[in-house]
């Protein structure tokens, strides 16, 4: 029997599989604009507040607790909407590549 809290992925992206920018990675950053407001539903509420400082698409899928796929459609859907911003590092610290790759290893 399934967990009646459990929200199928589908369902949180509105369909949607692909991310409509096709540049996020695992390692992009990304920073919150402004914060969280009673406007954003749930999960996108909380990659805002996430957000607040300047989080990896890895860590945040981690943190707001869905798969990474999921995570990059809403945070795709939330640069576009101009409530996040990206950047790709020139280079990570292997300190942060160790990080996401335990965060990914738990998912």
């Amino acid at each position: 029997m399934e967990d009646a809290t459990f929200v199928r992925p589908f369902i949180i992206t509105g369909g949607r599989a692909e991310p409509t920018r096709a540049d996020l990675r695992l390692e992009t950053l990304v920073v919150a604009v402004q914060g969280p407001d009673e406007t954003l539903e749930f999960e996108r509420r909380h990659i805002v507040a996430v957000c607040a400082q300047p989080t990896t698409v890895a860590e945040v899928a981690f943190k707001v607790g869905v798969p990474l796929g999921v995570a990059k459609v809403l945070i795709s859907d939330l640069v576009v909407a101009g409530r996040l911003m990206c950047r790709h590092p020139a280079e990570l610290p292997l300190s942060m590549l160790e990080r996401i790759r335990d965060h990914v290893r738990a998912l």
